[in-house]
């Protein structure tokens, strides 16, 4: 994910860092699934570092595959099962039908990304590569492009669907950012997906602590649940001062 190993170390324990964070900042149970996310990405990042020793022949052939093995899992079948599934479960109790229908389907979408990732995954051995600052993997996935194509329609799609003010801008931000990403990655000029790990990292520890002090879009009224809530206010104060009322005999 980072340019180096060293590069991938010091990325890896500074978002391990911010997940550690951020799990400890939830309050929500339905919120843990993708409250986990940066952990999940701090050591992503990690296991890569061992990935890049094993090819710089700094590592055990046996301690290379290992981590070649656990970093492909979590990149093809883990996170695409677990961003859209994570972001439902977050918003289930306040998204309307047509966005609880919306999140589904893109669950499903994510799902099946997911199994023929693993499939494929479990099928044949994970190759790595460095060219240039980066490195390359492959699992032999005959026609990736439609496979790449629903992940990230399962992934940045639950974010932007998702009706929440911060998951929203982060769907933004990691549709921009991928795309950046994935140009550079193809260049081989250099492996920049820690720098949007770390962003993804941060703006999901902002989500959660905005859920805790109710400044997320989920605990902000709409208008008019403001102004019915003012509407029964006043008519509760009127009701109040009616039924105090005296009347002083002439």
């Amino acid at each position: 994910m980072c340019w180096s190993a060293t590069a991938d170390v010091i990325a890896g324990t500074a978002v391990s860092a911010v997940g550690i964070a951020t799990l400890a900042s939830v309050r929500h149970a339905r919120d843990v699934p993708l409250a986990s996310v940066p952990l999940l990405l701090g050591f992503h990042q990690l296991v890569e570092a061992v990935v890049w020793r094993g090819e710089e022949g700094k590592a055990t052939e046996q301690a290379a595959e290992l981590a070649r093995e656990i970093w492909a899992f979590i990149a093809f079948p883990l996170l695409p099962f677990l961003v859209p599934l994570g972001v439902l479960a977050a918003v289930w109790p306040t998204a309307d039908r047509s966005r609880r229908v919306a999140l589904a389907a893109l669950s499903g979408i994510g799902v099946v990304v997911a199994a023929l990732l693993g499939a494929a995954l479990a099928d044949g051995p994970v190759n790595a590569q460095v060219n240039g600052h980066t490195v390359q993997y492959a699992i032999g996935i005959d026609h990736p492009y439609p496979l790449i194509g629903g992940y990230l329609v399962a992934t940045l799609g639950a974010l932007l669907a998702s009706g929440d003010r911060i998951l929203v801008l982060f769907g933004a931000v990691g549709a921009v950012g991928a795309g950046v990403c994935g140009w550079l990655w193809t260049k081989e000029f250099a492996s920049t997906w820690c720098a949007l790990a770390a962003v993804a990292s941060v703006m999901l520890l902002a989500w959660v602590r905005s859920r805790v002090s109710g400044e997320s879009a989920e605990a902000v009224p709409s208008d008019g649940g403001a102004r019915r809530g003012s509407t029964q206010a006043v008519h509760a104060r009127h009701s109040g001062n009616t039924g105090h009322t005296s009347h002083r005999p002439v």
